[in-house]
C-alpha cells in the first residue's frame, strides 16, 4: 500500500514538473490541458498567460478551471481562463458548418450558414476560408463531387445518381460533373469504359515507377516496390477503361520521365491531366514554381497562395497529388526542416530531395 502511494506521489511530481516547464515556456498547446494558480495573488491562469512568471513555490496546478475556482482562486483578467479559447470556438463553428454542408442534399447558401453560426456573411466567409483553406462554395462543391462519385458507383442509372447526389436538374448535373470527374458521368459510372489509358512500368533509382497517360496528358505517376501492385491500383481506379501497356511510342514518353528522375537537370515539359478541387489545383500550381534543389514549408505554400491559416489543407492537397515527381510535392517539408508526409514513403521523399539537391545549379 505504501509503495503504491509512493509511486503515485512520484508520478504526480513528475507531471507537475512537466507542467512547470510548459508554464515557463508559455506553451499555448497546453492551455486546455491544465491551469495554474498563484497563492500570493489568489488568481489562476492558462499556461500561456503573458503575466509575470510566479515563483515555483507559490504555484499549484489544476486539471480544470473549475478545480481552481473550487479551491478559492479567481480567473485572470488577461488570459480569461474561465472562457473558451477563441480559436477553439472558431474551429467548432467551422466544423459544424462543414457537417451541415456535407449532410445537406442541396448545399446551404452563405446567408444560411452565417445565420446559423451567428455571424455576418462576410465574417463567416473569412473565418471558414482561414480555417479550411477553401470558400464555403468550393467546400460544398467538393462534398457534392464526392457524393456524385459514390452515387454513380452505386446507382442503377445516371439519372438516379444525379437526383441522389442532390441535383434537381440533369442540365446542372452534366454542367458540373465534367470538371468533377474528368470524363462523362456515363463513362465514370462504367469504371472508365470508353477511356483509353496508356501506361508503362519500369525500374529507376526510386524503385518501381508507373507512368500513365490519358488523351489529355499524364494522369498518374506512382512509385512503389511491386510492379503488379501499382498496375492493380491503376486497374482499380478505372476498372472498365482500356489500359494499354507495351505501347512503343508511350514507352519513349515514360523513358523521358525516368531520365528526369535520374538526372533532374534534364527537366520536363509534359501535358498533364490534373484533376482535383480548385484549392488542390492552386496548391499544385504553386508547387510547380518551387525551383529544383529547393524546398518550401507547408506554411510557406499556404502564405504563397494567400491563405496563411491553411497549412493543414496544403498538406492534404500534397497528399492527394497523384502525379509524383512532375508535381513536386516532395519539395514541401515541415517548418523545422524535417521530412515527413509523402504518399510514396518518407525514404523516397528524402532520396528525391537528395538527388535534386546534388543536381541543382550552383551560383
Amino acid at each position: 500500500m505504501q509503495n503504491r502511494k509512493s509511486k503515485s506521489l512520484q508520478g504526480e511530481s513528475s507531471l507537475n514538473e512537466k507542467r512547470w516547464n510548459a508554464l515557463v515556456d508559455r506553451e499555448r498547446n497546453t492551455d486546455e490541458e491544465f491551469f495554474y494558480s498563484v497563492k500570493t495573488t489568489g488568481v489562476y491562469c492558462r499556461p500561456s498567460c503573458p503575466s509575470r512568471l510566479p515563483k515555483r513555490e507559490n504555484v499549484r496546478f489544476h486539471p480544470k478551471a473549475a478545480d481552481a475556482e473550487n479551491a478559492g482562486f479567481r480567473p485572470c483578467k488577461r488570459c480569461k481562463p474561465n472562457t473558451q479559447r477563441a480559436e477553439k470556438q472558431q474551429s467548432e463553428i467551422v466544423s459544424k458548418a462543414c457537417r451541415v454542408i456535407a449532410e445537406s442534399e442541396e448545399p446551404p447558401n452563405l446567408k444560411e450558414l452565417s445565420t446559423s453560426a451567428g455571424l455576418s456573411p462576410s465574417h463567416f466567409h473569412r473565418l471558414f476560408k482561414s480555417q479550411t483553406g477553401l470558400t464555403p462554395k468550393v467546400y460544398a462543391d467538393a462534398c457534392r463531387a464526392r457524393r456524385v462519385r459514390e452515387q454513380l458507383n452505386g446507382s442503377n442509372s445516371v439519372t438516379a445518381a444525379f437526383y441522389q447526389a442532390g441535383f434537381n436538374s440533369s442540365g446542372r448535373f452534366y454542367a458540373a460533373t465534367s470538371s468533377m470527374l474528368g470524363m462523362r458521368p456515363k463513362d465514370f459510372r462504367a469504371g472508365g469504359r470508353g477511356v483509353t489509358i496508356r501506361f508503362a512500368v519500369a525500374e529507376c533509382t526510386l524503385g518501381t515507377i508507373l507512368i500513365a497517360e490519358s488523351d489529355v496528358g499524364v494522369c498518374d505517376i506512382m512509385l512503389g516496390t511491386e510492379p503488379d501492385k501499382l498496375v492493380r491500383e491503376l486497374e482499380d481506379q478505372f476498372q472498365q477503361a482500356e489500359l494499354v501497356g507495351n505501347d512503343i511510342q508511350f514507352e519513349r514518353r515514360a523513358a523521358t520521365v525516368i531520365a528526369s528522375v535520374e538526372d533532374p537537370s534534364i527537366g520536363l515539359d509534359l501535358p498533364l491531366d490534373i484533376r482535383g478541387t480548385a484549392f488542390q489545383q492552386r496548391v499544385w500550381q504553386k508547387l510547380l514554381q518551387i525551383p529544383r534543389g529547393e524546398t518550401r514549408s507547408y506554411s510557406e505554400i499556404a502564405k504563397a497562395i494567400g491563405q496563411p491559416q491553411a497549412t493543414r489543407a496544403v498538406a492534404s492537397a500534397c497528399a492527394a497529388n497523384r502525379i509524383a515527381v512532375i508535381i513536386p510535392c516532395h519539395r514541401v517539408i515541415r517548418t523545422d526542416g524535417s521530412i515527413s508526409g509523402y504518399r510514396w514513403g518518407v525514404d523516397v521523399k528524402k532520396k528525391l530531395i537528395l538527388i535534386e539537391t546534388r543536381a541543382a545549379p550552383h551560383p
